[in-house]
């Protein structure tokens, strides 16, 4: 077994945030506390559009949502970074940081 190997099973266990980011929108603060039970929120995302996943806030892959037993899942349809060559690779995080 590589040093790297041994490196990474030391930290397998550790628990990280996945966070699936389905769109955002920008409101005025009156808006905000108008919001009551049963209000809709446009998103900024198309409903085709894959959807953003985070580890720890870092863009990791792109996914779309399915269902799995009567509750909400996720299909990770392309990984950040394998995209072919060529492609913009650019990802914004929610902080509006891009990454490669």
């Amino acid at each position: 077994m590589t040093d790297n190997f041994r490196g990474l099973d030391l930290i397998r266990d550790v628990t990280v945030a996945l966070t699936v980011e389905l769109g955002r929108s920008a409101m005025a603060l009156k808006d905000v506390l108008e919001l009551v039970e049963g209000s809709v929120v446009p998103l900024d995302r198309q409903v085709d559009e894959l959807l953003d996943i985070y580890v720890n806030g870092k863009p990791i892959a792109k996914g779309e949502v399915v269902t799995e037993g009567g509750r909400f899942a996720l299909r990770i349809v392309e990984m950040i970074g394998e995209r072919r060559s060529g492609e913009d690779r650019r990802v914004e995080a929610r902080d509006g940081t891009e990454f490669a």
